[in-house]
């Protein structure tokens, strides 16, 4: 099936390469040192491997026990949605009326659950009219109100309530400072639900790069607890996204485990007779693994032992410097092959002028690295996109097809 699927994206996303200004219309490489070796690219490359991607999607299907959706969010390149509605996803997780717009154009049949819990009165009624959406979520009755007051016909709109569970120290980005009803509010906000017409739904979020499978249990008995002290009977129960990548110093177990701890917990908590249907919407978990960066050595301060790179936290690597836990994997390319040698550390800059554009950590490469050589860091196939900038003229990225990136 994989294979399949692959002859028929490579001409779709070689059409997308093509169409980026810049951009390289070539032939899958085998990584990024090859890919470096003969194009000696001089401006940043995402490395995109669409079979990891498949790969992973197939992980989540086959063993997440309900729906998979994806977190539009971590990364909308179109080189990412085309591959996965051609792998047969068709449910979006998605945060704006602009990212519908973007699956829409791979995804003409695509479900959406908006699950940004405010919205602009325009947005709830573009979701509704342009693109048929009738998932919404919130977590204070004055969205509800707006969602339902809005888009008319309550009886065909899902609202799903966000509730959160005090802060853990699990993840990496913790999303209950944001959004959120506590278990009493969420327990009334069902009930307000149900008063005024909608399905009601739950859904909660355990935090970027979650760690633990047991938050994942303790948001689900918190769920059954609201549903139970709310007299509702769910319509579903989205448990977020939060799965987590692979980093240096960062492990986790395998994602099945999460699956086998949310099936289980979901049916204990609720028991035999009723377990809501179950969601999740995905996003590094997803596509982090599919992409890495190559960036190109533009200064080598020998005595100071500083690089200068030709992307930085302005570009692909912003999350790298606002959370130093997310530290991805790097090595250096130079002729077309990784270097060795004596590894010495060295403090990484990005090509902006701003002071700030500096890696937190100092990174171990080959002391032999010179200008014009090159260094790959993976994974960074969520948010290595989605939050570059366009900051003194950097930013923009190439978008290059191989076969494997560096993931550890």
């Amino acid at each position: 099936m994989k294979q399949r699927l692959m002859g028929a994206l490579t001409s779709e996303l070689q059409t997308i390469r093509s169409q980026q200004p810049g951009s390289y219309a070539t032939p899958t490489y085998g990584d990024a040192a090859e890919l470096a070796a003969y194009l000696l690219p001089d401006t940043p490359v995402h490395c995109f491997s669409p079979t990891t991607l498949l790969a992973t999607l197939d992980v989540f299907v086959a063993g997440f026990p309900g729906e998979v959706s994806y977190a539009v969010k971590s990364n909308d390149g179109a080189h990412v949605l085309a591959t996965l509605a051609g792998g047969g996803l068709n449910t979006f997780d998605v945060a704006s009326v602009e990212e519908m717009a973007a699956v829409r154009v791979h995804a003409p049949r695509a479900v959406f659950h908006y699950h940004n819990p405010v919205k602009a009165r325009h947005e709830i009624a573009a979701a509704v009219d342009t693109y048929g959406c009738v998932r919404f979520a919130a977590d204070c009755v004055q969205e509800i109100d707006k969602i339902i007051d809005t888009a008319g016909e309550p009886e065909r709109l899902e609202i799903a309530i966000r509730f959160k569970l005090p802060k853990h120290g699990a993840s990496a980005h913790d999303f209950s400072s944001k959004f959120g009803a506590d278990v009493t509010q969420a327990k009334a906000l069902l009930r307000h639900v149900v008063a005024r017409g909608a399905k009601p739904f739950l859904t909660f979020h355990p935090g970027s790069q979650c760690h633990d499978p047991e938050i994942w249990a303790m948001h689900i008995r918190a769920a059954a607890e609201i549903a139970l002290g709310a007299g509702v009977r769910l319509q579903g129960l989205n448990v977020g996204g939060g799965f987590p990548s692979r980093y240096v110093g960062l492990h986790a177990p395998r994602l099945t485990a999460y699956f086998e701890v949310i099936a289980a917990a979901a049916a204990e908590a609720f028991g035999a007779d009723f377990v809501p249907p179950l969601e999740c919407e995905p996003g590094r978990g997803l596509v982090a693994s599919s992409t890495s960066v190559l960036a190109r050595v533009k200064l080598v301060k020998d005595d100071t032992r500083e690089i200068y790179l030709n992307d930085g936290i302005y570009g692909s690597l912003m999350e790298v410097y606002q959370v130093p836990s997310i530290q991805p994997f790097c090595r250096a390319i130079a002729s077309g092959r990784e270097m060795v040698g004596d590894g010495v550390p060295f403090r990484i800059y990005g090509p902006t002028c701003d002071p700030l554009d500096v890696l937190p950590h100092a990174i171990t490469l080959p002391s032999d690295i010179a200008e014009g050589d090159f260094v790959e860091f993976g994974p960074l196939g969520a948010y290595g996109t989605a939050t570059s900038t366009r900051f003194n003229g950097y930013g923009p990225a190439e978008v290059i097809e191989v076969e494997r990136v560096l993931a550890g």
